[in-house]
């Protein structure tokens, strides 16, 4: 750290006092609840707010986490779409656990999802790509996600040979590696910042024998 910096433990944020989450506020689901809460945070104007943190982990348990665009939810849970061959792609494939982080700090707020992932259907997918940039189409098909290159040189070779494969298409089909992931949640958290710490928690859990129950978290 440089000397104008401050240490990491003395930035401190005072939440304001007045802000809350009780189980009388809640929807009578986590699907309403978090389409209401996503409202908010584009009504607030923050940046990306389907920006959310995927955390997957391999068949050993070790994670890895990044920050991904979520291009879809419903109560069946939430989509994002990737390379299925990058590491994310591979360790939710072998390991089908996933949770996600929607970090809404200047309201803050945070939703913190667990659940089990599976593929989208095909044709869910294709209708996705076929919606993108065709910068960002051959973007899929020329980056090795997740793998090892020389240097950037490599990536901008690879993009021009796509390029020039696809100058005479109308359309780009869609990468075989390239699809959607569905993140089915068995727990949804509202997060909501309390002064003193105290903060608001509470969780949709999905029960082993059926429907959800409501339950608050110590902060």
């Amino acid at each position: 750290m440089t000397g104008d910096t401050p240490a990491p433990a003395a930035m401190r944020n005072e939440y304001a006092a007045d802000l809350g989450l009780t189980e009388a506020d809640l929807a009578t689901d986590w699907h309403g609840q978090f389409d209401s809460w996503f409202a908010d945070a584009v009504a607030f104007g923050l940046p990306e707010p389907n920006a959310m943190v995927v955390g997957t982990a391999d068949p050993a348990g070790r994670p890895s986490g990044r920050t991904v665009l979520l291009k879809g939810y419903d109560p069946e849970g939430f989509v994002f779409f990737t390379n299925h061959l990058s590491r994310k792609g591979v360790e939710a494939s072998t390991n089908p656990y996933a949770s996600l982080v929607f970090p809404w700090f200047p309201m803050q707020r945070q939703v913190v999802v667990a659940g089990r992932v599976a593929p989208v259907d095909r044709a869910t997918s294709e209708a996705y790509f076929a919606s993108r940039p065709r910068g960002s189409q051959l973007g899929a098909w020329a980056s090795p996600q997740s793998q090892v290159v020389s240097g950037r040189s490599v990536l901008e070779e690879r993009y021009r040979e796509v390029t020039e494969r696809f100058a005479g298409a109308a359309e780009i089909p869609t990468p075989p590696h390239w699809g959607g992931l569905r993140v089915h949640p068995e727990s949804v958290e509202f997060w909501q910042g309390r002064s003193g710490r105290l903060h608001d928690r509470l969780r949709f859990r999905r029960l082993d024998e059926g429907g959800w129950v409501v339950e608050r978290l110590a902060p």
